[in-house]
């Protein structure tokens, strides 16, 4: 990925917020993707990396949408935030930068999906298809059922296929783990691990987020298998760690 955060000496009088809790401080103080445009492009603070436990610097870009089809990409790149808000802007991948990934999709474009496609499993193919498949899938499902189901078609199609091995090594390619769906407008959320033949949910209207409440978490990494609707079975938890940056607010 060719995230670059600017670097502390150029920042170090200004605001900085971790990048791991980039994504929460977004959905913690915008009610829309033009408030969180018109906001973060006044830079309120600076981005910054954080070391992974893999001892390799973490690198992200932020997706944010809304139930009005309204959506926005955020990307450090060279040090400078770089904003794309467009309702158009449905898809992103992690390579290479944002203007190079429509670049791409509007030469393929041009020849069109139906006739061609590009078929690997690197990050600006894999924009391609779901670029092309996101907009031949129905516009007006039946069901909601029906759009969750078109949803999760596109994104098996661009799924990585678990196991795969690149010569020479790319980071930016890896097996597909988990595919998500959010249901924005009955604001359910869906998951699909690549382990298990199920697909299960959380109805966040089953979720009491009352003040004074106690913090619960799911946890997916003890062999369960979940279906369904899952949220009476989030157990009480201690609070999300978020990674920390060395001067960095979390």
């Amino acid at each position: 990925m060719e995230s670059e955060y600017p670097p502390t000496s150029k920042v170090e009088k200004h605001p900085l917020l971790c990048v791991s809790a980039w994504a929460q401080y977004v959905l913690d103080n915008y009610a829309t993707v033009a408030e969180a445009v018109n906001s973060l492009s006044e830079e309120p603070f600076y981005v910054v990396a954080v070391t992974t436990p893999d001892g390799h610097p973490g690198t992200v870009h932020l997706a944010v949408s809304y139930p009005t089809g309204d959506s926005a990409i955020f990307e450090y790149i060279g040090g400078e935030l770089k904003i794309h808000h467009d309702r158009n802007y449905q898809v992103m991948t992690n390579s290479p930068t944002y203007d190079q990934q429509l670049a791409l999709n509007a030469y393929w474009q041009q020849i069109g999906g139906l006739i061609m496609l590009p078929g690997t499993n690197r990050a600006a193919d894999r924009f391609v298809r779901a670029s092309f498949y996101i907009n031949a899938i129905p516009d007006n499902p039946d069901s909601t059922e029906e759009a969750i189901a078109n949803a999760f078609s596109v994104i098996r199609n661009v799924s990585v296929p678990r196991g795969i091995s690149v010569p020479g090594g790319e980071p930016n390619i890896s097996s597909t783990l988990w595919r998500t769906v959010s249901d924005h407008k009955n604001k359910c959320y869906y998951f699909e691990s690549t382990i298990s033949p199920n697909v299960f949910w959380v109805d966040i209207a089953d979720i009491d987020f009352a003040e004074g409440r106690s913090t619960k978490k799911l946890t997916l990494t003890n062999g369960t298998v979940f279906a369904g609707n899952v949220a009476a079975q989030f157990e009480p938890a201690e609070p999300f760690k978020f990674l920390e940056a060395d001067g960095a607010t979390t």
